[in-house]
């Protein structure tokens, strides 16, 4: 049976880590493992993700970050030769157990990839509801949609008055704001951010780190980032990974001033990575 995750029961299951207060978790992976045709990319990862919190995942090129969050929302899948094993729960549900359409799952995990890419042909405003479009939902007040989701990624006032124009009109910063206003707009649960900043500038940088910091209240947000001053700046939990294994994982504060890992101290001392 299909099931619509974006209104799926809660299972709700304390997070703390290191004798630290507990937090609801929202996503748990559980023996997560990934491949590239017969080249893996992530090995057996344990990992809870809290709700309205912000979790970062750090760790050098090629040790499986971005491919652990596109297994979150069943987008790993879709590339030729890719295999998943383990189990990812959703407010407790197993969003790989049979039957589940992934459709329903991308629906309620919005994603923002490394490059802004608005849709060059369509407007700011139909940028917004291509999502929904795409999964053919009705629309009742497009507007209102268009207004809420562009408030939500704090871009409203920069282009309410030009709306009609192209996305790709819009400075990089800006679109990817768009971007993150077209994830929102499906109304999801989670929001998962592939290096989100890496193609900004220091100023537009900013503005997305007090976007993340303001979407905390509402949403579970997890951001792959080699920026590891970002990381201390935006994320309440850290996790390291390295060669496709996560190594420690903790509240951010505690893993980057006391590692109990050396290969965690080793990285983000600068020896390397």
């Amino acid at each position: 049976m299909e099931q619509d995750f974006s209104r799926a029961s809660v299972r709700e299951g304390p997070l703390g880590v290191n004798g630290h207060a507990t937090m609801p978790i929202k996503v748990f992976a559980e023996s997560l493992s990934a491949s590239f045709g017969s080249t893996p990319a992530i090995r057996c990862i344990t990992l809870p993700i809290a709700h309205r919190q912000v979790t970062a995942i750090i760790g050098p090129s090629g040790c499986g970050k971005s491919t652990f969050i596109r297994c979150l929302n069943r987008m790993h899948e879709v590339i030729p030769a890719a295999t998943v094993s383990g189990r990812v729960f959703i407010d407790g549900q197993d969003i790989y157990a049979p039957g589940v359409n992934p459709v329903m799952v991308r629906k309620s995990i919005g994603m923002v990839f490394q490059k802004p890419n608005p849709f060059p042909t369509m407007s700011i405003r139909d940028n917004v509801l291509a999502g929904l479009r795409l999964q053919q939902m009705k629309i009742d007040r497009p507007m209102d949609v268009v207004e809420k989701a562009l408030r939500q990624a704090a871009l409203w006032e920069e282009v309410k008055d030009i709306l009609d124009r192209s996305g790709y009109s819009l400075s990089g910063g800006q679109q990817q704001r768009l971007c993150i206003a077209r994830a929102l707009a499906l109304e999801p649960e989670i929001l998962l951010m592939d290096e989100p900043c890496s193609a900004l500038d220091p100023i537009a940088t900013a503005k997305i780190e007090d976007l993340i910091d303001s979407l905390r209240k509402d949403y579970a947000v997890v951001i792959v980032t080699h920026n590891m001053q970002q990381a201390i700046r935006v994320a309440d939990y850290t996790a390291f990974f390295y060669l496709g294994e996560l190594v420690e994982f903790n509240r951010t504060e505690a893993l980057f001033q006391t590692p109990v890992d050396a290969r965690t101290n080793d990285y983000i001392t600068g020896r390397f990575g």
